[in-house]
């Protein structure tokens, strides 16, 4: 992996940790999602018009496929996520659910996309995987229900990431949708998905704009930036390398949690998020 797709996922992985730290505040279920994801779709429209003007892209039958598969994809991922916000820790949650999603990516993109990752990007993978555990502890030995509650909707939405992540890497590297039309396009996809739930519950949207205005407006800055950074390293680098590699949002994530939410367990959580440099590392070199 190059140091400017490094430098991309890194910046990326602050973006993303950002977000899901106003996701984690608000914990608005589905309403606050349409609001983001509208909002998103007009803030970064002049950009994909741009885009769409410059670049004249092909938008067939096959990338419109996968534009709508992915929005699918995105939409599971958001709702997953933001139940488990409601029963587990940022700290607790984000590091699962961000951990399976590379782990499965790099899978897929092994058996499916034909990639041959180096031993040692092998390597980083299962030392950022060892430092989740070590993050997370032992999940499914906790007693309380909403705690293994929080865990499934983790792992599912861990799946989630994977199939996002390998759907877009098509359409971005091997049907040359560029990368912030591409996030656009699903994030207009999600808005249409979402629009029926949202009109017949149109108070609870009323009240999650009044509530959580500033945590909406952040995260449709943020959560599309982040991954039309990821998404463009993925043009010219691997799924393999890019999937694990920008975990190191977890770190931050941990930190977050930590500092600005007081969750528990600190110093185990950031050791773990200190061997996934290792990995990181380990990934950046292979």
């Amino acid at each position: 992996m190059s140091s400017f797709a490094l430098l991309l996922v890194i910046i990326a992985a602050f973006c993303h940790a950002g977000w899901n730290l106003l996701a984690k505040k608000a914990c608005g279920g589905t309403a606050f999602i349409w609001i983001f994801a509208t909002l998103s779709t007009v803030l970064y429209f002049p950009l994909a018009l741009w885009v769409m003007v410059v670049e004249k892209p092909l938008i067939g039958t096959y990338q419109i496929a996968l534009i709508l598969g992915s929005a699918v994809l995105h939409s599971v991922y958001f709702i997953l996520l933001d139940k488990g916000y409601r029963f587990g820790d940022l700290s607790v949650i984000y590091p699962l659910a961000r951990g399976t999603g590379p782990l499965l990516s790099v899978i897929t993109a092994i058996f499916l996309l034909g990639e041959q990752p180096t031993v040692m990007a092998l390597t980083g993978a299962v030392f950022i995987g060892i430092g989740i555990l070590v993050i997370t502890g032992n999940p499914f030995g906790k007693k309380e229900k909403s705690a293994r509650q929080s865990i499934l909707y983790a792992l599912f939405c861990g799946a989630a990431i994977a199939g996002y992540t390998v759907v877009d890497k098509v359409a971005v590297s091997a049907y040359l949708i560029p990368p912030l039309l591409m996030d656009w396009s699903t994030n207009v996809g999600r808005v249409i998905l979402l629009t029926p739930y949202s009109l017949k519950n149109w108070d609870k949207v009323k009240e999650q704009w009044s509530a959580h205005k500033k945590e909406a407006i952040g995260v449709a800055i943020l959560s599309p930036l982040a991954y039309i950074l990821v998404l463009t390293a993925m043009v010219f680098s691997p799924v393999s390398y890019i999937a694990p590699a920008r975990e190191v949002s977890i770190l931050i994530g941990a930190i977050l949690g930590a500092k600005l939410l007081s969750e528990s367990d600190c110093k185990i959580r950031l050791a773990g998020a200190g061997v996934m440099l290792l990995g990181l590392v380990a990934l950046a070199v292979g």
